[in-house]
Protein backbone atom coordinates (compact mmCIF):
# COMPACT_ATOMS: atom_id res chain seq x y z
CA UNK A 1 0.00 0.00 0.00
CA UNK A 2 1.15 3.29 -0.68
CA UNK A 3 1.67 6.73 1.31
CA UNK A 4 -1.81 8.08 -0.36
CA UNK A 5 -4.57 5.34 -1.35
CA UNK A 6 -6.82 5.56 -4.69
CA UNK A 7 -9.74 6.76 -2.18
CA UNK A 8 -7.13 9.74 -1.57
CA UNK A 9 -6.87 10.32 -5.52
CA UNK A 10 -10.15 10.16 -6.60
CA UNK A 11 -11.49 12.59 -3.48
CA UNK A 12 -8.76 15.18 -4.23
CA UNK A 13 -9.89 14.20 -8.32
CA UNK A 14 -13.82 14.71 -7.28
CA UNK A 15 -12.66 18.24 -5.21
CA UNK A 16 -10.76 19.93 -8.22
CA UNK A 17 -13.13 19.12 -11.01
CA UNK A 18 -15.89 20.39 -8.77
CA UNK A 19 -13.83 23.97 -8.49
CA UNK A 20 -15.50 26.95 -9.78
CA UNK A 21 -13.74 29.06 -12.14
CA UNK A 22 -12.86 31.72 -9.72
CA UNK A 23 -11.76 29.03 -7.07
CA UNK A 24 -9.63 27.77 -9.81
CA UNK A 25 -8.18 31.07 -10.62
CA UNK A 26 -7.17 31.76 -6.40
CA UNK A 27 -5.54 28.93 -6.65
CA UNK A 28 -3.44 29.83 -9.77
CA UNK A 29 -2.58 33.19 -8.40
CA UNK A 30 -1.82 31.53 -4.84
CA UNK A 31 1.00 29.27 -6.71
CA UNK A 32 2.22 32.31 -8.98
CA UNK A 33 3.09 33.94 -5.35
CA UNK A 34 4.63 30.90 -3.11
CA UNK A 35 7.33 31.72 -0.90
CA UNK A 36 10.18 29.65 0.21
CA UNK A 37 11.83 30.53 3.54
CA UNK A 38 15.74 30.42 4.32
CA UNK A 39 17.01 29.33 7.62
CA UNK A 40 20.19 27.22 8.66
CA UNK A 41 20.60 24.00 10.92
CA UNK A 42 21.73 25.47 14.45
CA UNK A 43 25.22 23.01 13.97
CA UNK A 44 26.16 24.50 10.69
CA UNK A 45 26.17 27.73 12.56
CA UNK A 46 28.16 27.34 14.77
CA UNK A 47 25.41 27.29 17.61
CA UNK A 48 24.18 23.70 18.37
CA UNK A 49 21.57 23.42 21.34
CA UNK A 50 22.08 27.76 22.16
CA UNK A 51 19.63 29.83 21.87
CA UNK A 52 22.22 32.75 20.56
CA UNK A 53 21.63 30.93 17.35
CA UNK A 54 18.69 33.19 16.55
CA UNK A 55 20.63 36.20 16.61
CA UNK A 56 23.32 34.59 14.70
CA UNK A 57 20.69 33.93 11.92
CA UNK A 58 19.53 37.49 12.07
CA UNK A 59 22.89 39.06 11.71
CA UNK A 60 23.08 36.42 8.59
CA UNK A 61 19.70 37.27 7.19
CA UNK A 62 18.23 33.97 7.44
CA UNK A 63 13.91 33.50 7.89
CA UNK A 64 14.54 30.92 11.13
CA UNK A 65 16.68 28.48 12.78
CA UNK A 66 16.79 24.45 12.23
CA UNK A 67 17.60 23.89 16.00
CA UNK A 68 18.42 20.34 17.66
CA UNK A 69 16.53 18.85 20.28
CA UNK A 70 19.96 18.00 22.23
CA UNK A 71 22.48 15.34 22.93
CA UNK A 72 22.86 12.07 24.96
CA UNK A 73 24.75 14.14 27.08
CA UNK A 74 22.70 17.01 28.20
CA UNK A 75 19.76 14.32 27.93
CA UNK A 76 18.01 16.17 25.09
CA UNK A 77 18.00 19.14 26.73
CA UNK A 78 15.04 21.19 24.30
CA UNK A 79 12.61 18.72 26.09
CA UNK A 80 12.79 20.70 29.32
CA UNK A 81 10.18 23.69 29.35
CA UNK A 82 12.45 26.10 30.09
CA UNK A 83 14.57 25.49 27.57
CA UNK A 84 11.71 25.89 25.48
CA UNK A 85 10.73 29.45 26.44
CA UNK A 86 14.25 30.78 26.13
CA UNK A 87 14.39 29.63 22.51
CA UNK A 88 10.48 30.77 22.09
CA UNK A 89 11.85 34.50 23.54
CA UNK A 90 15.35 34.02 22.09
CA UNK A 91 13.50 33.88 18.24
CA UNK A 92 11.20 36.64 19.36
CA UNK A 93 13.35 39.05 20.14
CA UNK A 94 15.21 38.45 16.46
CA UNK A 95 12.06 38.31 15.01
CA UNK A 96 12.99 34.82 13.30
CA UNK A 97 11.14 31.73 13.42
CA UNK A 98 11.65 28.53 15.05
CA UNK A 99 12.19 26.68 11.46
CA UNK A 100 12.31 22.80 12.03
CA UNK A 101 13.66 20.41 14.64
CA UNK A 102 16.20 17.80 14.03
CA UNK A 103 17.66 14.32 16.40
CA UNK A 104 21.13 14.73 14.91
CA UNK A 105 22.42 12.71 17.98
CA UNK A 106 20.44 9.61 16.10
CA UNK A 107 23.76 9.01 13.86
CA UNK A 108 25.50 8.20 17.30
CA UNK A 109 22.91 6.57 19.11
CA UNK A 110 20.71 4.32 16.52
CA UNK A 111 17.08 4.69 16.28
CA UNK A 112 17.35 1.25 14.42
CA UNK A 113 18.87 -0.32 17.69
CA UNK A 114 19.24 1.92 21.18
CA UNK A 115 15.91 1.63 23.27
CA UNK A 116 15.86 5.11 24.42
CA UNK A 117 15.55 6.78 21.39
CA UNK A 118 12.36 5.56 21.20
CA UNK A 119 11.27 8.00 24.05
CA UNK A 120 13.31 10.70 22.14
CA UNK A 121 11.44 10.41 19.34
CA UNK A 122 8.15 10.56 21.22
CA UNK A 123 9.27 13.45 23.49
CA UNK A 124 10.35 15.51 20.28
CA UNK A 125 6.64 15.32 18.87
CA UNK A 126 5.80 17.42 22.40
CA UNK A 127 8.56 19.96 21.73
CA UNK A 128 7.82 20.80 18.16
CA UNK A 129 3.99 21.41 18.97
CA UNK A 130 5.10 23.61 21.72
CA UNK A 131 7.73 25.42 19.50
CA UNK A 132 5.18 25.46 16.56
CA UNK A 133 7.41 23.41 14.30
CA UNK A 134 6.15 20.76 11.95
CA UNK A 135 8.60 18.98 10.93
CA UNK A 136 11.22 17.00 12.72
CA UNK A 137 14.32 15.73 11.00
CA UNK A 138 15.78 11.78 12.54
CA UNK A 139 19.13 11.27 10.86
CA UNK A 140 20.52 8.04 9.80
CA UNK A 141 23.96 8.07 9.05
CA UNK A 142 27.04 6.54 10.79
CA UNK A 143 25.95 4.48 13.33
CA UNK A 144 22.36 4.92 12.42
CA UNK A 145 22.85 4.24 8.76
CA UNK A 146 20.32 2.52 6.88
CA UNK A 147 22.37 1.59 3.37
CA UNK A 148 22.19 -2.56 2.99
CA UNK A 149 20.76 -2.89 6.32
CA UNK A 150 17.35 -4.54 5.60
CA UNK A 151 16.96 -5.64 9.76
CA UNK A 152 17.82 -1.73 10.58
CA UNK A 153 15.31 -0.44 8.55
CA UNK A 154 12.68 -2.81 9.29
CA UNK A 155 12.94 -2.22 13.32
CA UNK A 156 12.76 1.52 12.18
CA UNK A 157 9.53 0.80 10.57
CA UNK A 158 8.42 -1.16 13.46
CA UNK A 159 9.08 1.75 15.56
CA UNK A 160 7.75 4.11 13.78
CA UNK A 161 4.56 2.59 13.14
CA UNK A 162 4.26 2.51 17.09
CA UNK A 163 4.46 6.60 16.89
CA UNK A 164 2.62 7.56 13.61
CA UNK A 165 -0.55 7.72 16.11
CA UNK A 166 1.05 10.72 17.86
CA UNK A 167 2.63 12.42 15.44
CA UNK A 168 -0.46 12.09 13.80
CA UNK A 169 -2.52 13.75 16.43
CA UNK A 170 0.39 16.07 17.00
CA UNK A 171 -0.05 17.25 13.15
CA UNK A 172 4.16 17.11 12.92
CA UNK A 173 5.77 15.02 10.34
CA UNK A 174 9.02 12.66 11.19
CA UNK A 175 11.58 13.31 7.93
CA UNK A 176 14.09 10.48 7.37
CA UNK A 177 17.34 11.77 6.14
CA UNK A 178 19.59 9.08 5.06
CA UNK A 179 21.81 8.15 2.52
CA UNK A 180 19.07 5.89 1.04
CA UNK A 181 18.15 6.11 -2.94
CA UNK A 182 14.63 7.79 -3.77
CA UNK A 183 12.95 4.31 -4.30
CA UNK A 184 14.62 3.27 -1.26
CA UNK A 185 13.41 5.81 0.53
CA UNK A 186 9.81 5.25 -0.73
CA UNK A 187 9.81 1.99 0.40
CA UNK A 188 10.79 2.68 3.34
CA UNK A 189 7.86 5.28 3.84
CA UNK A 190 5.26 3.15 2.52
CA UNK A 191 5.95 0.66 4.99
CA UNK A 192 5.07 2.33 7.56
CA UNK A 193 2.01 3.72 5.92
CA UNK A 194 1.60 7.20 7.36
CA UNK A 195 1.48 10.51 5.74
CA UNK A 196 3.04 11.61 8.65
CA UNK A 197 6.48 10.25 7.84
CA UNK A 198 8.16 11.43 5.01
CA UNK A 199 11.34 11.72 3.22
CA UNK A 200 13.93 14.73 4.34
CA UNK A 201 15.79 15.53 1.25
CA UNK A 202 19.71 16.41 1.13
CA UNK A 203 20.79 17.32 -2.01
CA UNK A 204 24.69 16.71 -1.37
CA UNK A 205 24.60 13.60 0.50
CA UNK A 206 22.28 12.35 -2.31
CA UNK A 207 24.48 13.52 -4.98
CA UNK A 208 27.50 11.99 -2.58
CA UNK A 209 25.85 8.70 -3.26
CA UNK A 210 25.84 9.41 -7.63
CA UNK A 211 21.47 9.76 -7.30
CA UNK A 212 20.26 12.12 -9.73
CA UNK A 213 18.61 14.64 -7.22
CA UNK A 214 16.68 16.62 -10.18
CA UNK A 215 14.97 13.05 -11.17
CA UNK A 216 14.87 12.29 -7.16
CA UNK A 217 12.90 15.03 -6.62
CA UNK A 218 10.57 14.56 -9.59
CA UNK A 219 9.99 11.00 -8.87
CA UNK A 220 9.24 11.23 -4.86
CA UNK A 221 7.16 14.52 -4.91
CA UNK A 222 5.97 16.30 -2.61
CA UNK A 223 3.70 13.62 -1.51
CA UNK A 224 7.34 12.17 -0.28
CA UNK A 225 9.16 15.29 0.31
CA UNK A 226 8.66 17.09 3.84
CA UNK A 227 11.93 19.23 3.73
CA UNK A 228 15.03 20.24 1.67
CA UNK A 229 18.35 20.78 3.23
CA UNK A 230 20.52 22.98 0.98
CA UNK A 231 24.00 21.75 1.13
CA UNK A 232 27.56 21.86 0.35
CA UNK A 233 30.95 20.21 1.14
CA UNK A 234 33.66 22.49 1.27
CA UNK A 235 32.22 25.20 -1.04
CA UNK A 236 29.97 28.07 -0.51
CA UNK A 237 26.45 27.15 -2.18
CA UNK A 238 26.16 27.58 -6.06
CA UNK A 239 30.29 27.04 -6.33
CA UNK A 240 30.18 23.02 -5.57
CA UNK A 241 28.02 20.22 -7.06
CA UNK A 242 24.75 21.37 -6.75
CA UNK A 243 22.61 23.18 -9.63
CA UNK A 244 20.62 25.46 -7.72
CA UNK A 245 18.53 26.63 -10.56
CA UNK A 246 17.79 22.90 -11.52
CA UNK A 247 17.03 21.81 -7.82
CA UNK A 248 14.56 25.05 -8.20
CA UNK A 249 12.91 23.45 -11.12
CA UNK A 250 12.62 20.30 -10.00
CA UNK A 251 11.09 21.73 -7.16
CA UNK A 252 8.62 24.00 -8.68
CA UNK A 253 7.95 21.04 -10.88
CA UNK A 254 6.36 18.77 -8.03
CA UNK A 255 4.91 22.22 -6.39
CA UNK A 256 7.09 22.16 -3.07
CA UNK A 257 6.78 25.07 -0.68
CA UNK A 258 8.39 25.72 2.51
CA UNK A 259 11.65 25.83 4.45
CA UNK A 260 14.82 25.50 2.34
CA UNK A 261 17.11 24.82 5.07
CA UNK A 262 20.93 25.72 4.77
CA UNK A 263 23.55 23.32 6.06
CA UNK A 264 27.25 23.12 5.77
CA UNK A 265 28.50 25.09 2.15
CA UNK A 266 31.56 26.57 4.39
CA UNK A 267 34.88 26.36 2.66
CA UNK A 268 38.47 25.68 4.52
CA UNK A 269 39.89 28.39 6.66
CA UNK A 270 36.86 30.30 5.94
CA UNK A 271 34.39 32.40 8.43
CA UNK A 272 31.11 31.03 9.01
CA UNK A 273 29.41 34.33 9.24
CA UNK A 274 30.63 35.68 5.89
CA UNK A 275 30.23 31.87 4.40
CA UNK A 276 26.71 32.33 5.59
CA UNK A 277 25.82 35.64 4.12
CA UNK A 278 27.15 34.10 1.06
CA UNK A 279 24.98 31.35 1.13
CA UNK A 280 21.92 33.27 2.13
CA UNK A 281 22.43 36.00 -0.33
CA UNK A 282 22.74 33.38 -3.10
CA UNK A 283 20.17 30.82 -2.20
CA UNK A 284 17.69 34.04 -2.16
CA UNK A 285 18.13 34.41 -5.54
CA UNK A 286 17.85 30.60 -6.61
CA UNK A 287 14.49 30.63 -4.43
CA UNK A 288 13.29 34.03 -4.41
Amino acid sequence: MTLYSRRDVLRTSAYLSGLGLLHALDLFAISKTKQFKIGACDWSINQMGKPEAFAVAKQIGLDGVQVSLGTAANNMQLRQPEKQQQYRQAARQAGLAIGGLAIGELNNVPYKSAPETEQWVSDAMTVARNLGVKVILLAFFEKGDLLKDSSGQQEVIRRLRKVVPQAEKAGVILGIESWLSARESKDLVDAVNSKNVRVYYDVANSTQMGYNIYDEIRWLGKEYICEIHAKENGSLLGQGKIDFKAVRRALDAIGYTGWIQIEGAVPPKQAMLESYQANNKFIRSIFS
